[in-house]
């Protein structure tokens, strides 16, 4: 009997200190919330190391397109169609009103950061998406041509805010390439 009642009574404490664990973990959140912060400078070089030397493939690969006027229109249009939500319209972010709010945030495709990886590595990121960040995978949705057209538009982007922004976000509705 008294075993019975020593065990009822370690279950009774283990089952309160899980519900007040779970209360104050509430009530903080309650109070705080969930707090998403920036990354630090550290963290920012790390990750980008990591992406350039570890996460990304396709070094190697290289662009079967020449890089032409009709090819850089080309890859415009493949990218107002798939690209724009993330990107906008000129890959500069222009009217996305979450790229800075994302984590980490999208960055202008005329970055550094971006301009540095190989054509191959473009190819290989907008194809497979890009952990960890909110970059998907277009495969099975563009075709390989299309990826390479995209590839010599990010680098022949036009001046930050020169397409306006996307009708998806300015509330124009229609279309969201400006004709």
């Amino acid at each position: 009997m008294t075993k019975t009642r020593s065990f009822l009574n370690r279950i009774a404490v283990v089952a309160g200190s899980v519900f007040a664990t779970i209360l104050a973990a509430a009530t903080l959140f309650a109070l705080r919330g969930v707090q998403a912060r920036p990354p630090g400078k550290l963290e920012v070089r790390i990750m980008s190391l990591a992406k350039h030397s570890l996460l990304v493939g396709g070094r190697d690969l290289r662009n079967p397109l020449p890089v032409t006027s009709e090819n850089t229109a080309e890859g415009q249009q493949d990218f107002s169609h798939y690209c724009f939500a993330c990107h906008g319209l000129d890959g500069q972010n222009t009217g996305v009103p979450f790229a800075e709010a994302m984590s980490p945030p999208v960055p202008p495709l005329v970055s550094s950061e971006v301009q540095k990886y190989t054509d191959g590595q473009l190819y290989w990121v907008i194809k497979n998406g890009l952990w960890p960040t909110g970059m998907p995978s277009s495969r099975g949705i563009l075709a390989d041509h299309e990826i390479w057209s995209i590839v010599i538009y990010i680098r022949n982007l036009p001046r930050a805010g020169s397409l306006g922004e996307p009708a998806a976000y300015s509330g124009e509705g229609g279309s969201c390439v400006k004709h």
